[in-house]
Formats: structure tokens, C-alpha cells, sequence
């Protein structure tokens, strides 16, 4: 069987794909990161496996957290072959295969034939599609996120009008009204999402199961469980159920990142923020919480704390315990136990 390997380099408006066929290489282009960038792409993807005679076509793309989810629906839905290289090794496990390989050039179309030669180097396997019920929770969950984001904007304009001087000061009467009324509407379609979410929740038993288990936990509330939960759900998939704590923080962009060089620290070390954004304030946040309760965590932090940690960068590895701790009760179908995970 001879396989078109197409690499695909994901941004968040756009991304970039680049075809190999034998030791041909063809630049397929740029194209938008939505429906109709979808759409013309496969169209091309199609046309060059018809020009190349390729008996299969096999799209490769290396996770980002986030960007390159609806690309990945897409391709499932139509039926392509995908991979998202991510086991064991995490995101970076392309990064380093092409550092053995001696690439080191790094644009977004060297990225993509990066990952095509990837590809038809190391002949990665397709890519399960997760349930239904998961990629639905998420679909409602992103949908709660913008909504929840554009009433934010929404009320900081208005206090910010509001709070522009008296009548007559150049702020038409009605530019408040109109802003009240999209607040209303806005506030309205989210209680839709939210009873959309819990009658979603309800209707899944596995579901039910796991946001119990996870909420069990310290620091992981009603805001955090089911975002953990459709993540836990996509590493499992993404990995086949063989995904490590280490690769799961790379994977969400909480891993330790050091910046030195012999005996200089150029700068203080922090984490990659590779990966979802949303769910790693909601982490931190929660940790923020926990380490000031009655739980491992709050020993876990005094400790670091009396030798001399920065408290920020403390919570940071709090939450990095958490999603540790969720991915070993999640895999394990376990029960939280507060002795067990003692630090």
C-alpha cells in the first residue's frame, strides 16, 4: 500500500499542510482554521492523491491543546485518516524525533512537512475518534466559555460608560440601553447552555461516574470537573488508554519548562502553556483553593512554601498534582483517597 502523507501545522485562525509522496514533497498551501478552510482542503488533499495514484491518504497533526480540535472532528466525520502523534512522549515527540533527525529549521510549512516525514518515518496509527457524548459535553462546554466571555465584555463596557461622566458628556442615552438588552439576551441563551449541560450529564451514567469520582478531590468544584473530565476523556482516546502523567502535562501545557545553561539560569523556569489554556486557570484556581484546606495539598504547599518556593509557582505544581491525581483515578477507575495520596 502506498500512503500520501499530508502534515498539517495548526494555528488558531489558520494552518498550513504540506504533502509527501515518495521523496516528492508538495506545498498544499495555507488554509482558514473553519468549515470552509476544512472543505477546500480536503477537496486538494483528494485531487493530489488522485495526481500522486496513492492507495491511502493519512493526515498528521501534532496536538496543540486545542486549535486543532475541529479539524480533527472534521476528519473523523469525512472519514480521513488522522494521527496525532502524542504517545509517550507528549506533544513534543515530534520536536524531538526531528532534533535525532538533525532539522532544526522551523517555519510553519517546515513544521508541516516536518510532520509529514514524520509520518511515513515512523508510520503512526490512526487516531480513534472520541465518544459521541464526550465530544457533545465539549461542544457545550466551549459554547458556556464564549458566552460567559462575551457578558464579561459586555458588563465591563457598560460599567465603563456608565462611569463616563453625566449626561451630555458624548455618550448617546440609548448605547446603554442597547448594551443592557444584549447583556439580557446573552444572560439568557448561557442559562440555555447550562441546562443544556445538566440535562447532557444526566443522560450519561459513565459520565456521572467519572464527574463523581473527580469531584472528590480537593480544588475540584462544579466549574472545574467537567472541563477535567472532557480532557481526561481525550487523552485516553488520544493515547489509547496508554497516555503517562508525564505526557497528560505536556499534553495541557502544565510542564516545568527550565531555562539554563552550565551554571546560569537565565531566567526562572515556568511551564510550556502548550496546551488548554482554560482548563489550566481553572487547575491553578482550584489548587488556589485546596493548598488553603485540610487535604494533602495543604501540606504538599507549606512544605515547598518553608523552603523558600515562590507561592505562585507552588500552586502552579499544586495543579499539576491535581490533573496528575485525575488522570490516575480517571485510568483507574479508583476511588479518591486522602491517605493514599498523601504527599
Amino acid at each position: 500500500m502506498t500512503t500520501l502523507w499530508i502534515g498539517i501545522d495548526m494555528a488558531k485562525t489558520n494552518f498550513e499542510a504540506v504533502a509527501l509522496w515518495q521523496t516528492e514533497r508538495i506545498s498544499l498551501g495555507q488554509f482558514s482554521n473553519e468549515a470552509s478552510g476544512f472543505g477546500a482542503f480536503a477537496a486538494q488533499v483528494a485531487a493530489e492523491q488522485a495526481h500522486c495514484g496513492a492507495t491511502a491518504v493519512q493526515w498528521v497533526v501534532e496536538p496543540t491543546g486545542g486549535y486543532e480540535l475541529p479539524l480533527v472532528a472534521y476528519a473523523h466525520q469525512a472519514g480521513w485518516a488522522l494521527s496525532l502523534p502524542g504517545r509517550p512522549l507528549g506533544p513534543r515527540q515530534v520536536r524531538q524525533w526531528a532534533k535525532g533527525s538533525g532539522q532544526r529549521a522551523k517555519t510553519d510549512r517546515q513544521d508541516a512537512l516536518l510532520l509529514a516525514r514524520f509520518g511515513a518515518a515512523q508510520q503512526p496509527a490512526p487516531n480513534r475518534p472520541p465518544a459521541v457524548e464526550v465530544s457533545e459535553l465539549d461542544s457545550l462546554l466551549q459554547r458556556r466559555q464564549d458566552l460567559e466571555q462575551m457578558i464579561q465584555q459586555v458588563q465591563n463596557r457598560i460599567e465603563a460608560l456608565q462611569g463616563g461622566g453625566p449626561p451630555g458628556a458624548g455618550i448617546a442615552t440609548p448605547v446603554i440601553a442597547n448594551l443592557k438588552r444584549v447583556l439580557q439576551a446573552l444572560q439568557e441563551a448561557l442559562q440555555e447552555v447550562e441546562k443544556a449541560i445538566a440535562e447532557h450529564h444526566q443522560q450519561h451514567a459513565q459520565l456521572q461516574d467519572d464527574a463523581q469520582r473527580l469531584v472528590a478531590m480537593p480544588g475540584i468544584g462544579p466549574k472545574v470537573v467537567l472541563p477535567l473530565l472532557v480532557q481526561l476523556h481525550r487523552w485516553q482516546t488520544l493515547t489509547a488508554g496508554q497516555g503517562t502523567p508525564k505526557g497528560l502535562t505536556a499534553f495541557v501545557g502544565l510542564d516545568r519548562q527550565p531555562y539554563e545553561s552550565g551554571r546560569i539560569v537565565r531566567r526562572h523556569s515556568s511551564i510550556s502553556k502548550m496546551g488548554n489554556a482554560a482548563l489550566r486557570r481553572l487547575l491553578y484556581m482550584g489548587a488556589l483553593r485546596a493548598v488553603h484546606g485540610q487535604n494533602p495539598l495543604h501540606a504538599f504547599y507549606e512544605r515547598l512554601v518553608a523552603r523558600g518556593k515562590a507561592k505562585k509557582l507552588v500552586v502552579v505544581a499544586a495543579a499539576r498534582k491535581l490533573l496528575i491525581w485525575a488522570w490516575m483515578l480517571s485510568s483507574r477507575q479508583t476511588e479518591w483517597n486522602p491517605d493514599f495520596h498523601a504527599l
